[in-house]
C-alpha cells in the first residue's frame, strides 16, 4: 500500500512562503497523480492543485493558482508543494493524496496546519 506523510507547515505571517512537502512510501508513486488539498475550519476540502506522473500539473480554480507550484520527483518519491504570498485566507490544513485514475482519490495523509497571520 502507498502511505503519505506531509511535512512543512507551520506559522507565518501574510505574504511569506513555505514548501510543503509529502513523502510516500510503496513501488507505485510514480504510477499516480499526486494532489494537494486543503481544508479550513467549517469548510469544506477544496482541490488546491495536482499533478501526473509525467510532471504536468493542473490547479484549482480558488485563489492558490498562481501563488503555488506542484513538482515531483519520483526518483526521490516526493510532492512538493511551494505556497508564496501567503494569505490569511490559505489557512488550513494541507493534504497530500494520490490516485490511480480513473479510481478515486484513495490515498491520504495525515495533513500539516498551515496558519498566516495578517
Amino acid at each position: 500500500q502507498v502511505q503519505l506523510a506531509e511535512s512543512g507547515g507551520g506559522l507565518v505571517q501574510a505574504g511569506d512562503s513555505l514548501r510543503l512537502s509529502c513523502a510516500a512510501s510503496g513501488r507505485t508513486f510514480s504510477r499516480l497523480r499526486m494532489g494537494w488539498f486543503r481544508q479550513a475550519p467549517g469548510k469544506e476540502r477544496s482541490f488546491v492543485a495536482s499533478i501526473n506522473w509525467s510532471g504536468t500539473s493542473i490547479f484549482g480554480t480558488n485563489s492558490a493558482k498562481g501563488r503555488f507550484t506542484i513538482s515531483r520527483d519520483n526518483a526521490k518519491n516526493t510532492v512538493h508543494l511551494q505556497m508564496n504570498n501567503l494569505e490569511p485566507d490559505d489557512t488550513a490544513i494541507y493534504l497530500c493524496a494520490g490516485r490511480e485514475e480513473p479510481a478515486p482519490w484513495s490515498y491520504w495523509g495525515p495533513g500539516t496546519q498551515v496558519t498566516v497571520s495578517s
